[in-house]
C-alpha cells in the first residue's frame, strides 16, 4: 500500500477516533476518500481532444497529449503537448503539483523555442483562449483547501456528497468551490467555481467515468462552462494507457522542447 493511502486511512480512524467529525472535519473525510479513490496509478497517459464553443455555439477543436507521473510524498507530475492545429502545434505545459507550497509550471511556446516559467499570480486567466485555467489544470491535492460539509443532494439521480473548499493559495483565482461528490464510488462529478467577487463563475462537469485496471477510476469527459462570458471548453479523453515506466526524465525542462 502506498504513503499516500496509509496517510489517508490514518487521518480518518483519527477523525473516528475522537469522534470530531465536525463540518470541517466531515468535510475533509469526504475529499480525502475521494482522493484515495484515484491515487496509487504510478503513472499515466491519454489523448485528448479539447472542444471550445464560443457564446454563438461555434466549435474550434484541438488536439492534445498528456502524460502524468505520481511522486510520492508530494504532487503529481503532468506534461500536456498540443498537436493540432498547427498555430497550437507543440505548445506544451509542464507542472509539478505540491502539496503545501505553490505548484510549479513552464510552458513552452515553439515559435519562440524557449520555455518560460508560470508565475503564481498568472495561473487564474484563460489558457490559450479556453476556459480552463492553468489553476484548473493542475493537480488539485487535498493539502491546498480548507473544507466544510455541506450536506446530500442528487444530482442526474445519483446520491451526492456536498463539500465546499476553500484554496489557501493567495493567487487563486477562486475564492471557494463546491463540490459534489458521488457517495457510491466517491467521484467527482461536479464543481462550481466562484471568482474573487464571490460570484458563480464557471462550473465544471465530469462525466463517462471508466475503471481502469479494476481500481482507478477515471472520467472520459470533463466540461467547463464560463457562466460570464457564456463560452464553454470540453475535453475528451480516450486511449489512456497505465503503467507506462515513466521516470523523471520524461517530466524535465528538457523534455518540453522534446515533445513535438
Amino acid at each position: 500500500m502506498s504513503l499516500k493511502k496509509n496517510i489517508t486511512l490514518i487521518l480518518i480512524i483519527l477523525l473516528s477516533s475522537f469522534n470530531i467529525f465536525t463540518e470541517e472535519n466531515r468535510g475533509l473525510e469526504i475529499a480525502i476518500m475521494a482522493d484515495a479513490n484515484t491515487s496509487g496509478f504510478i503513472d499515466s497517459k491519454s489523448q485528448m481532444r479539447m472542444l471550445l464553443k464560443n457564446k454563438k455555439g461555434q466549435i474550434t477543436e484541438r488536439s492534445m497529449r498528456s502524460k502524468i507521473m505520481e511522486v510520492e510524498g508530494d504532487g503529481d507530475k503532468s506534461l500536456i503537448v498540443f498537436e493540432t492545429p498547427r498555430d497550437v502545434r507543440g505548445i506544451a505545459v509542464l507542472g509539478y503539483a505540491h502539496k503545501t507550497k505553490t505548484d510549479d509550471q513552464w510552458l513552452y511556446m515553439p515559435a519562440l523555442k524557449r520555455v518560460k516559467r508560470i508565475v503564481s499570480k498568472n495561473r487564474s486567466g484563460p489558457f490559450l483562449g479556453s476556459e480552463f485555467s492553468l489553476e484548473d489544470l493542475s493537480f488539485q491535492e487535498i493539502e491546498k483547501f480548507l473544507y466544510r460539509y455541506l450536506g446530500e443532494e442528487q444530482l442526474d439521480g445519483k446520491d451526492c456528497y456536498l463539500i465546499e473548499r476553500t484554496p489557501l493559495d493567495p493567487y487563486s483565482g477562486y475564492t471557494k468551490q463546491k463540490v459534489w461528490i458521488e457517495k457510491e464510488n466517491y467521484l467527482t462529478l461536479k464543481i462550481e467555481h466562484f471568482d474573487r467577487k464571490f460570484s458563480h463563475l464557471k462550473t465544471q462537469y465530469f462525466r463517462g467515468f471508466k475503471k481502469y485496471l479494476d481500481k482507478f477510476w477515471r472520467p472520459s469527459e470533463i466540461e467547463m462552462i464560463n457562466h460570464q462570458t457564456k463560452k464553454s471548453t470540453t475535453l475528451l479523453m480516450k486511449d489512456m494507457v497505465f503503467q507506462n515506466g515513466f521516470t523523471e526524465r520524461d517530466f524535465s525542462q528538457n523534455s518540453l522542447k522534446r515533445s513535438k
